[in-house]
């Protein structure tokens, strides 16, 4: 009998020994886990201020437009390149454009501007933004603005562009180009995209 109980004895014992270990591991393996967590969660506030300071995004623009242009905006007289001709693009203002080949879809003499400005949705300041042209200035006259200038927006190429204030950076004068192209990197044709410059366009 007393054999019989020492048996028992051991038996509850191994058993609480077992139980011990496999808590230990399940508590071992939970924080490991909420330890990757935590650090991925690093990894993604790190990226969202790298993000944050890339200062000329043009993340939520417009790609394609209506094809209505600003009153007052002069269709070039010569343009170097003549509507329905192509051309491939060479900028970067948004993925895909890059080497896109590119359809004239309309040509007009302006000044162009690079601009910085707060969105006037609050969202983040946009820096160097390429291009917005005079006619897209409210009360805008016959001399272009300089460096340095304030003037508030009416164009509404990016969520938050609109009735922003805005610091021209460098101006311009030039013909601007509205352009239909299908991204280089693939995706749907992007119709009546303003603007590029005569300087961003070569002959095909």
């Amino acid at each position: 009998m007393k054999n019989k109980k020492w048996l028992v004895g051991v038996l509850f014992l191994i058993s609480l020994l077992t139980l011990a270990a496999c808590a230990n591991n399940e508590e071992s393996g939970q924080n490991e886990e909420a330890g990757q967590s935590e650090e991925s969660g690093e990894n993604e506030v790190s990226t969202g201020e790298e993000n944050a300071e890339g200062t000329d995004s043009h993340e939520g623009m417009e790609h394609s437009g209506s094809g209505d242009v600003p009153e007052g905006l002069e269709e070039a007289k010569n343009p170097k390149f003549q509507i329905d001709s192509t051309a491939t693009i060479q900028a970067a203002h948004m993925e895909g454009m890059d080497g896109a080949k590119a359809t004239i879809a309309g040509a007009y003499d302006t000044t162009a501007y690079v601009i910085s400005y707060n969105s006037a949705d609050g969202g983040e300041r946009v820096e160097g933004h390429k291009w917005i042209i005079h006619e897209e200035i409210e009360e805008a006259g016959d001399e272009p603005f300089l460096p340095g200038d304030e003037v508030k927006v009416i164009a509404s190429h990016i969520k938050g562009m609109k009735g922003a204030t805005a610091e021209i950076v460098s101006a311009e004068k030039t013909t601007v180009y509205m352009v239909d192209y299908s991204p280089a990197v693939g995706g749907e044709e992007i119709t009546n995209h303003k603007w590029v410059t005569e300087n961003e366009l070569e002959k095909n």
